[in-house]
């Protein structure tokens, strides 16, 4: 019999309050525990202590909210009224910041600069408020002198199911106490440059604060921890974080992926932010779903306003359609919010994930592509192509590397820039001499030499500079990789390539073909725009059958190009090549189109498919139904579908069997399957 599932196991629907302290007489427990159960949340998120404390707190240098009203137990009533209506309380602590009253007395508890001075936040913020600064967390303000006996106290005096903590990370401090501690740990002095920093003390920093207080809080009481992970940079350099060190000291994990609209239409972040990081949290076997936070704002600077509600329903539907949790952010509470639009679209989704919580409460992925994920900015192009494509992927983490889970996949994708780790050659060789296919993506010699035999070039090999009006000749005739390809010879290429030959028995797929003329020059005349040569000898992809599989080879940057250009040819290069890589791909949309998410479970007896509508420009500002979305999908061999429906919207859904090709005999049924209208996010359950 299976182990009973704890609370944070089960399907959730979190809604977190952003409580700003000049609201607090404006709180009703009740009425905040009605209107969570009117918009189908059962966790809800509240400010408990650290910057502020929200309950008569007894510790010093624990700032009471002075706004709190006289002989009310703010706390104690929320959770009563809460738990009679089945929504569990979490405790949020966010002991980042303290009053510079408390600076005055302890500086030794307070991050510093090289030069010893302190982190003020918000120095130049108008009203009448006391200065905020950043507390060190290897002091005693997050440790034994106050987070500690708080938490000790606010456990004991309340029941509350959680607690989360709010920017637990820890500042670059060059504090006496965070020096020793390095010297300590790693027997050298703490650079002055933080980027010179051991990559894992940040970490182990944070491990060892939480660690300490957890231990605190469960000699009163057993109560879960939430520790945020995170998945990527947003200067796109390479960042993965390790789920193990979160777990920890946390029962649960949770991550952010703001739609942070307020720093223009230039950067706005990829359309695949959300489902991207759910895939991070669920990437390694074994553990909890992740909670997905979602802000209603479309930046924190904004943060009284809301997400125009067709972006903010796309971007919500991605957590829950990626086998997480959606754990809504909105500041203030029913009563203060500004712009009540969000309200009804946090209803508006959680009433749909209701409707298909249970069936995806035990599903698994049916993906056969595998990315090797180090967070950076190449890795993010492959999750750009594979979501253009509807491409069905699930991520590796540079920090569980495994053979064992990699055989699981029919095609792996290894990233320019990964890291080659000293066995990661050996796991890739075993992986396709054991039949699978591997794509890899390398544009600099930098950890080439590992691979050169496994890729089957030679071994002479260069560095291009970086080019521009050059072009990729497809030179294989294998209908499958030049699938919707088939009147193109060329395909557009910019930027830096390894210059590789085949060794004997490697195919070229595709080589390159030089710039016609230097940047200045492509425009005119036109009666000079003759190619130089046509073709080389340089392969830009090469086909080496090794085992039972195969590699191919990628010379040149497609991961930059998908992003960087959102040009057809380079998507349908991507999908060529990954379907071509595994021909047993359960799930492939009949025309693609960038906009439209998929991503597909099983369940038991039940192949449940997610559609969600992000077409339009971004951020959406209207609404834009898709008709006639089609796609097939692989049924389990001897399977038959009893019944296909929509479990969300309701569209009505048509389909039919595709007669078993002659060539791939053994590989299951086909179906086609017809929604005939996809609104916001559909869930097709063929059972």
């Amino acid at each position: 019999m299976d182990q009973e599932k704890r609370w944070w196991e089960k399907p959730m629907r979190a809604l977190q309050y952003n409580l700003q302290v000049r609201d607090t007489p404006k709180m009703d427990p009740i009425k905040l525990a009605e209107h969570l159960e009117n918009v189908h949340a059962n966790v809800v998120i509240v400010n408990a202590g650290g910057i502020y404390a929200w309950y008569d707190t007894e510790v010093p240098f624990h700032h009471k909210n002075e706004f709190l009203q006289p002989g009310q137990d703010l706390l104690g009533e929320l959770i009563r009224c809460c738990h009679a209506r089945g929504i569990r309380v979490i405790f949020r602590f966010d002991w980042s910041l303290a009053e510079d009253r408390t600076y005055l007395q302890h500086p030794e508890w307070f991050a510093q600069h090289v030069d010893k001075t302190p982190y003020y936040k918000g120095r130049d913020r108008m009203g009448e408020w006391s200065f905020l600064m950043t507390t060190c967390i290897n002091s005693g303000y997050r440790n034994k002198d106050v987070a500690g006996p708080a938490m000790r106290e606010a456990v004991g005096r309340y029941d509350a199911d959680g607690i989360f903590f709010n920017n637990p990370t820890m500042p670059e401090c060059h504090c006496l106490t965070c020096r020793k501690k390095y010297r300590k740990l790693y027997g050298e002095e703490l650079p002055e440059d933080a980027s010179l920093w051991r990559k894992d003390f940040r970490s182990r920093c944070l491990m060892d604060n939480i660690g300490y207080l957890q231990g605190e809080v469960k000699t009163v009481r057993d109560v879960p921890f939430v520790l945020y992970y995170s998945g990527m940079n947003s200067d796109g350099r390479p960042y993965a974080d390790n789920l193990d060190e979160r777990y920890a000291t946390a029962e649960f994990v949770c991550t952010e992926a703001q739609d942070e609209v307020s720093k223009g239409v230039d950067h706005i972040p990829p359309i695949w932010k959300p489902m991207v990081n759910m895939k991070l949290g669920n990437a390694v076997p074994g553990y909890p779903k992740p909670f997905g936070i979602i802000h209603s704002c479309p930046g924190m600077d904004w943060r009284h306003t809301g997400l125009p509600k067709d972006e903010y329903l796309f971007w919500m539907a991605q957590v829950p359609a990626n086998n997480a949790y959606l754990w809504h952010s909105v500041t203030g509470f029913t009563d203060t919010i500004t712009d009540k639009r969000l309200l009804a679209a946090v209803e508006e989704i959680d009433a749909r994930i209701e409707k298909c919580e249970d069936l995806m409460e035990n599903a698994v992925s049916a993906a056969k592509i595998l990315l090797l994920w180090d967070g950076s900015a190449h890795a993010g192009g492959f999750a750009e192509g594979l979501s253009n494509m509807q491409l069905q992927f699930d991520l590796m983490d540079v920090h569980h590397i495994s053979l064992t889970r990699m055989k699981e996949y029919e095609a792996v994708i290894l990233p320019d820039g990964f890291a080659v780790m000293e066995d990661l050659p050996e796991i890739l060789e075993a992986f396709v001499h054991a039949g699978g296919n591997l794509i890899m993506e390398r544009t600099t010699a930098d950890g080439f030499e590992a691979l050169t035999e496994l890729s089957g070039c030679s071994d002479i090999y260069e560095e291009s500079t970086s080019l521009s009006a050059a072009y990729l000749r497809l030179e294989t005739q294998d209908p499958a990789l030049r699938r919707d390809l088939e009147d193109t010879l060329y395909i557009p290429l910019k930027g830096r390539m390894l210059y590789l030959r085949p060794a004997e028995g490697t195919e070229t797929l595709l080589s390159l073909v030089p710039p016609f003329a230097p940047p200045d020059a492509v425009g005119a005349p036109p009666e000079r725009a003759s190619l130089p040569a046509e073709r080389t000898e340089i392969a830009g992809a090469l086909m080496h059958r090794v085992g039972r599989g195969s590699v191919i080879t990628l010379s040149f940057g497609l991961s930059a190009l998908l992003p960087a250009y959102h040009l057809e040819d380079h998507n349908l290069l991507l999908r060529n090549l990954l379907l071509y890589s595994s021909p047993n791909n359960v799930f492939e949309t009949e025309q693609p189109a960038a906009g439209i998410l998929a991503c597909v479970y099983t369940s038991g007896e039940h192949l449940l498919v997610h559609l969600i509508n992000g077409i339009g420009k971004r951020p959406r500002i209207g609404h834009f139904p898709v008709h006639g979305l089609s796609f097939t999908v692989r049924l389990p061999e001897g399977m038959m579908p009893s019944s296909v429906r929509g479990v969300i919207e309701g569209s009505p859904v048509t389909y039919e069997l595709i007669p078993e090709k002659a060539d791939t005999p053994g590989c299951g049924q086909q179906l086609r399957v017809s929604l005939e209208t996809l609104d916001v996010w559909e869930m097709v359950d063929i059972e």
